[in-house]
Order: C-alpha cells, then structure tokens, then sequence
C-alpha cells in the first residue's frame, strides 16, 4: 500500500480521499525539519502546503518518495530541481485558488485606494479625519498587470468591471488570448509607464526576482500604487520603501514578503502601506479546493500513473496511462536494449514512432525509454528526471512520428548515436506484449525473458551447434533461440533466452568460439 505523509494543514477531507481510494495516510503538520527528515523515507507521498520547506538535504533522506504534491500554485518552497534529480514528480494546483487569489487582489486595490486600513484604525481611536483620507476612483484608471495567468487574467476580468483599461505584460501571452480577454498586451517598459496601478501575478524565479527594483520604478508614473499578491521577492522592499518615502509611489498593497512569517519589514509602519500576512488563497472555498485537487492528483499518480499540474513532466491522463501502458513496456525494453550493448559514450538518441502509436500521446514513452537507456550507466534514473540528465550530459534526443505504418501496424525504433558507432533497435507489439523486431537493421522477432545472451557473429557454418555446445557444456538451459543476418554470410546475431544468469566465464566461453564479434547477458 502507498503511503503519504501530509505535512502541513490541509482540509479533513483531502486524507479522506486518499484512505477511501487505498492509500495509508500519516496527517502530521508542523513537524520540525529534522523529524521531518528521520521519518520522510517511509513515505511514497508527500502534500504540503507552502509552510514544510522540501528542500535537498530534506530530499537526501527520502529514498521511496515518487510524488510531492503543493496544495496551491506556488512551488518556491519546494526544490524542484533537486526533486527532478531524484526523479521525483512535483505538482501544484494552480486553479484551485485563482478565484480567491483574485479577488483578494482587488479587495487590496480597493483597500489602497480609499485608504481603508488608516481610515479604520483613525475612527476606531474615535478621531473623525473625514478630510485627511481623501482617495481616488478606480474607474477609468490603468491596471497594469504583470503576468496573465489564472490569476493575472481573473484581476483583469474583474477590474474590467470596474470599468478599469487594463493592459497586460506577459511574455507568454498571445495577441488572441489577449483580444480574448479584453486586454492590451504591452512589453514591460510601457506598461510601467501607463500603469496607474500595477498589480504582479508571476512566480518567483531567478528572472522575477527583483523584478520590480529601484530601476523599474524609476520608470514607473509619479503617483503610482502598486499590489503584490504573488510571491515575496518580486519586490525589492528596500527599494519600494525609498520610493514611498520619496512620494513617487503613492500607495503599495503588499500580501507578500521576501522573509515569511513577516515579523519586520522596512515597507511596515506607513499609513499609505497595507499588509496582509499572505492571505491571497485564505478562504475556505479556496483551502478546501486545493485539498481536494492535491490528493486526487497524488492518489491518481499513485495508483494508475496518471500525472496531472506537474511542473517537471509532461501530462498523462489516467487514460493515457492505461492505453500507453503496454507501449510504455516496450519503450522501456528498447531503451534497455541499447543501453545495454552500449560500452562508449552517448552523443544522441532519436525516438520514431510509427503507424497507430504515433497518434498517441508519446512524451512519456520517450522518457521511458530514456530511462531504460540509462539505468545500465545511472542508478537513479527514472522518466521525470531522464530527459534532464540527457541534457547535463549533452545528449541530443528527437522525436519523430509517422501516422502511416511501413511493415507493422505500430512500430517504435530506438536509435543510438555512440562516440563509435550507430545502434538501432525497433519493436512493435503482438497480443498486447512487447516484441523486438528489428536490431541493427537486422530483422529478428523475439520476446525479451529475464535473461537474454545477445551474440553478435560472422554468419559462418557451425556457428549455431557451437553455440548451443558451448552452452550444453556450461549447463545453462535454453529457453528460446532467436537468429537474424543481414545477409549469407555477413553479419549475424543471435538472442537466447536462458533461464538462468550468465556468468563471465560463460561469457567468455561464447566469446572464444570462432567469428564471434560482441557478447553481452542482458536482462529485462
């Protein structure tokens, strides 16, 4: 049974979901970095929320762990990198609380431009300074917004209604979701320039980080009142504050600071600052949505592999992972045929895909067989982290596809380019099991068993009885014998599946018999 650990406040209902679908559940918030780090490694599951920092020292201990799950949208909290290295899936939910972030934005719009915190505080110490708080309107005003996600385009709906123009910058953002939306679409510089409130909804990245410093606010309208309801640190706070205290920025709206809880920050004390200790997903609709997002996700993933909101693999609905599950299988057996045989270093690898697999969808079967590639050189390799080791080793891979089948009715091909030579390997299926038919260009059916001596030999007579001698003689029974050659003559191999390991004086044995080229015991 898959167990998971929920390691910060999540709703009731979400270790419901798990249980009921037959996952264990531990619910044990707050516990402190080294006791979360002494039980971690019993875990398959982890679901958090942005409290528990996942960080790679945290990561070190968590050897069965597969899957962390972020109850919300933002990952900084999260090492995803490192959680990549260990081939550990790592999911959000980014919709479940877009609506509530939303509209905590606009509340703090609102807030700011009618001064209501100072206001409040005023009244409520029984002073009537009905002149000291004089706002503005919202309507007919600039709303820049940085970042037209889920979020950055709720903001936008809603200050539409408002009556508010809004223009937006996002480099993603395409000229028709734009029109789509009702929004113009500006580069960065202008939309300092226009904005007459600018609110931020990107993450936290090493390229966001500052985005909003003393140079962009330079830029910025004199006047100008901004909100944050993103992540701390897009916002250099000191620089903020020189600016308010300058009088060029009129106001700021900040639910988020760069150290978190926010004891101190040089932005508090003011009366045209309102802060909010990070509430833009706290309300109950909102934490019970991603609760329930999260464990549905992590049981899914678990259960039927199905991967949904991850942020370093591609998608695979539960469908998906039903329909691809033999296919993923013989990806996996191809891969592992060629990394076995390769002994040099890898320059590319091309994954083709032919007939009825290529209209499915074939990502994750790449990095299936990426993975079965590299397990015979890495030990920690899996298909969320395969495709990154490929590129920290500068190995090229291709994807290619062709609807229309040639010899078999599906067909996927495994091509290796070494630092020696080129490898091929291709398979199909029969039955709904894996079946190789093809090596080196070498046609050649066979079924892979646990253990399998590839021979590769000059086609000569005799070769075959001495093969089976030879194995006759070492007491190794054959199970199957599967032979191709390119032409009489020419180059052969041989696959046969016995039913025991091979042990290197056997192999050494077969390597001794005349016109053998490559021996290999191969496993699956």
């Amino acid at each position: 049974m898959a167990k998971v650990l929920i390691a910060d406040e999540l709703s009731p209902r979400a270790a419901e979901i798990l249980t009921e679908r037959g996952v264990h559940v531990d619910f044990v918030p707050g516990l402190p970095p080294a006791a979360l780090k002494e039980r971690i490694a019993l875990y398959d599951g982890l679901a958090v929320r942005s409290a528990t920092k996942v960080t790679k020292g945290l990561l070190a201990h968590a050897a069965k762990l597969r899957v962390i799950g972020r109850a919300g949208i933002g990952v900084d909290n999260i090492d995803v990198e490192a959680a990549t290295e260990r081939g550990i899936v790592v999911m959000n939910t980014p919709y479940g609380n877009s609506i509530t972030a939303a509209e905590h934005t606009i509340a703090l719009l609102f807030a700011l431009c009618r001064q209501i915190p100072a206001a409040d505080r005023s009244t409520q110490a029984g002073r009537w300074e009905k002149s000291r708080f004089m706002g503005v309107e919202l309507s007919g005003k600039t709303l820049g917004v940085i970042g037209c996600g889920f979020v950055g385009a709720a903001v936008a709906e809603r200050a539409l209604g408002l009556r508010m123009k809004v223009v937006a910058y996002d480099p993603f953002l395409s000229a028709e979701h734009a029109r789509d939306l009702g929004v113009e679409k500006v580069g960065f510089e202008t939309l300092l320039a226009r904005g007459d409130f600018i609110t931020l909804h990107t993450p936290l990245t090493e390229v966001t980080r500052d985005l909003i410093d003393h140079r962009a606010l330079a830029k910025t309208k004199p006047g100008v009142r901004l909100v944050n309801c993103a992540r701390g640190g897009l916002v250099a706070e000191d620089d903020l504050a020189a600016a308010l205290d300058s009088g060029h920025v009129a106001g700021a709206a900040i639910d988020v600071f760069v150290e978190e809880p926010a004891t101190r920050s040089p932005l508090f004390g003011r009366d045209n600052v309102v802060a909010t200790p990070h509430l833009g997903a706290s309300t109950s609709e909102a934490q019970e949505n991603v609760a329930l997002q999260i464990a549905e996700q992590m049981v899914d993933f678990l259960l039927t592999g199905a991967v949904s909101n991850a942020v370093n693999m591609p998608p695979l609905t539960a469908e998906e992972a039903r329909r691809l599950s033999p296919y993923m299988r013989l990806a996996e057996q191809l891969g592992s045929f060629a990394g076995q045989l390769t002994e040099t270093g890898i320059k590319s690898v091309a994954v083709e895909y032919e007939g009825a697999i290529a209209e499915l969808n074939v990502k994750p079967l790449t990095a299936v067989a990426l993975t079965g590639l590299l397990v015979p050189q890495l030990t920690t390799v899996n298909m969320v982290n395969a495709p990154v080791i490929c590129r920290e080793r500068d190995i090229r891979v291709s994807e290619t596809r062709r609807a229309e089948p040639v010899d078999y009715q599906t067909l996927i091909r495994v091509v290796v380019e070494t630092e020696r030579r080129r490898r091929e390997v291709a398979g199909t299926l029969f039955g709904g099991k894996p079946r190789l038919v093809s090596v080196e260009g070498i046609p050649l059916e066979a079924e892979l068993g646990r253990n399998v001596l590839f021979v590769r030999n000059l086609d000569k007579p005799g070769f075959i009885g001495a093969l089976g001698n030879a194995l006759g003689a070492a007491k190794v029974n054959i199970a199957t014998f599967h032979l191709g050659r390119t032409a009489p003559g020419g180059e052969a191999i041989a696959l046969v599946e016995v039913d025991q390991g091979l042990t290197p004086t056997i192999l050494d044995t077969v390597r001794a018999l005349p016109n053998v080229i490559q021996v290999k015991a191969l496993r699956f």
